[in-house]
């Protein structure tokens, strides 16, 4: 296992990452078989296509793939999808074409995705997804693509509403603020959070719609919720980013964030947290975005024969008030 990144109070942190708990369906020893192999060469070519970076949890990603890179012996060809599927693809196809010897990257939207990866595995590419998986009805990890490593999404979603179902006592009028469409993330995280929601007759969902993980975006869509929904008590936000533009929303409103409307997201970003810390957020579940030294692992032990499980599940922390303190150090 490789030593976790060196910034202060991660090592927790990642540490809890670099347990890679094994998703069911390690159990089979030729999980891998018949994947493209990684060359035995140092340096590796790497590609690494990210799907934005307009957010503090993009830049964190990116940045832990950098500072891997020369430790991994790796060396990096890095791409900006500027929130666009296609262009994801169109990187993807380039570096294909450019014959890196490993692809590393969080798919923006689980159909597009899913050719592109297919190419790779024709060319004898092996693929690492990260943060974000593909339609596993199209493409199969451990049989199209080495492996997904994240957290799980669903887990996350459901967390979120048991934290809003015990804090407002069973009772709250929600607004959803769904991540980008199409996105294995925003799907997950709005199923595990609309089913526990559902199972509880006090709580419900009086709109839901997309923000695109942006923090104005999402404050424009709750804008726009708000009028429409004024007796709302409640936002579910699909990540920090959101949240914090749902907050500036409902400020300007004249309202409270944190005493009218209770609210609950996804992430962990340093913003999120002291949004806990002054009251207006309510709680916030971790989803790290440190893939850099988790996907090295898992590119190390495939090189060596070892047998890698079709999801590496990451283990994600909870913030709120309780702890928020304490947790200041792992946000980003």
């Amino acid at each position: 296992m490789l030593s976790p990144n060196k910034k202060p109070g991660l090592r927790p942190l990642v540490a809890a990452l670099t347990a890679l708990t094994l998703a069911a369906g390690l159990t089979a020893a030729h999980a891998n078989d018949g994947l493209p192999k990684i060359p035995n060469k140092k340096p590796l070519k790497v590609g690494f296509a990210q799907t934005e970076s307009n957010n503090p949890w993009r830049l964190a990603e990116t940045k832990s793939f950098k500072d891997i890179a020369a430790k991994c012996g790796w060396q990096m060809v890095m791409t900006d999808a500027n929130s666009s599927a296609a262009k994801q693809v169109s990187d993807i196809q380039s570096m294909i074409a450019q014959h890196v010897d490993l692809l590393v990257f969080p798919p923006r939207e689980e159909k597009p995705l899913v050719p592109v990866v297919m190419q790779a595995k024709k060319a004898g590419i092996p693929v690492i997804l990260v943060d974000r998986n593909i339609d596993q009805s199209m493409a199969k990890a451990g049989r199209d693509y080495l492996t997904f490593i994240g957290s799980d999404f669903i887990d996350q979603g459901q967390r979120a509403a048991d934290w809003l179902v015990k804090s407002t006592g069973g009772k709250a009028t929600i607004i959803e603020l769904e991540g980008s469409t199409g996105a294995s993330a925003a799907n997950d995280r709005k199923k595990g959070f609309d089913d526990v929601i559902a199972k509880n007759p006090g709580m419900k969902i009086v709109a839901s719609q997309s923000g695109d993980f942006a923090r104005d975006k999402g404050r424009q869509v709750m804008e726009t919720l708000l009028q429409a929904h004024p007796d709302v008590t409640a936002v579910y936000a699909h990540n920090d980013e959101m949240a914090l533009g749902a907050i500036a929303a409902i400020k300007a409103a004249g309202k409270q964030p944190g005493k009218d409307i209770t609210i609950v997201t996804i992430d962990g970003t340093k913003g999120g947290l002291e949004a806990i810390k002054a009251g207006e957020l309510g709680a916030s579940v971790q989803s790290s975005p440190f893939f850099g030294p988790l996907a090295c692992d898992v590119a190390q032990k495939y090189a060596k024969g070892e047998t890698i499980p079709p999801w590496v599940k990451v283990s994600d922390r909870f913030y709120d008030k309780s702890n928020v303190d304490e947790s200041m150090k792992y946000g980003y």
